[in-house]
């Protein structure tokens, strides 16, 4: 104990240096971390109000938040006295084995940096992307947001997404609605498409340009086919969808006209 309190008598002014070094350390931690994030904060508000797209402020002010970051901790090092010229020289040798090792980040990283360079789609745009579908909310360093339409979150890595087709639902003003309707056979083909074109002419969400096609598409087996395909605004689509279907069925209905529905005979026979 006697040796410990001498020591300690003897290296005083070398701990209190050093305390008050790890300290001022801490504070640059600290005060860089928040500088950080108000730099992210600002980068993205700036963006904003150049009315740039969100996808690209949230992805350049992460990319800042990075660097700041970065920045902090070398201070923070370079303040308790190791040396940052070591350190960086010895963070690029390590940089090429974890660079192999993660190769997926970078990956992700270096799509990212594609995804913002070509645009394929925006903030506020509805896509398939990366097996998946969601409205486009911000586009990170190593992936992206989506917001399905019943509020679940997906996060699909950046990679993922510049790996496959994209499929943007949201980039024309225009889109076509694709329905394919089965009469009976024994359905009078031409009234049939009165009634379907009378559907279509009552509901106003329809373009007048494009025309609306209907047209026999198939004589299938248990079926005659109609293709119906009008055009409507985007933000009409679904709306316009669900209300077609259901004014088809019950137009089809009110005319007497089957839709077939798979079914089964069975048959029955009595042994003597």
């Amino acid at each position: 104990m006697d040796s410990i309190l001498t020591w300690l008598n003897e290296n005083s002014g070398l701990i209190l240096h050093y305390g008050i070094q790890a300290v001022i350390a801490l504070v640059i931690f600290l005060l860089g971390s928040r500088i950080a994030k108000f730099c992210a904060g600002l980068t993205e508000k700036t963006f904003d109000k150049k009315k740039v797209d969100k996808a690209v402020g949230s992805f350049v002010s992460s990319i800042v938040y990075a660097i700041v970051f970065a920045a902090t901790i070398l201070m923070a090092l370079s303040q308790i006295g190791i040396e940052t010229t070591s350190f960086i020289a010895i963070l690029g040798a390590a940089g090429l084995a974890v660079g192999l090792a993660l190769q997926g980040s970078l990956s992700n990283f270096a799509s990212g940096v594609l995804i913002i360079l070509l645009r394929p789609f925006k903030s506020g745009e509805f896509v398939e992307a990366g097996g998946k579908m969601g409205t486009v909310k911000k586009i990170e360093i190593f992936s992206t947001e989506l917001r399905t339409p019943d509020n679940k979150v997906i996060i699909v890595p950046n990679s993922q997404i510049m790996s496959g087709a994209i499929t943007n639902f949201s980039r024309e003003s225009t889109r076509r609605i694709d329905l394919v309707i089965g009469v009976g056979y024994d359905a009078d083909l031409r009234k049939t498409k009165e009634v379907l074109q009378s559907v279509l002419d009552a509901e106003s969400r329809l373009l007048k340009d494009p025309e609306y096609t209907v047209a026999v598409s198939e004589l299938a087996d248990s079926s005659v086919n109609f293709i119906v395909r009008p055009w409507v605004n985007s933000g009409d689509y679904w709306p316009t969808y669900w209300a077609l279907l259901e004014n088809i069925k019950i137009a089809l209905d009110d005319a007497d006209i089957t839709i077939p529905f798979p079914q089964m005979d069975v048959h029955l026979h009595k042994q003597d």
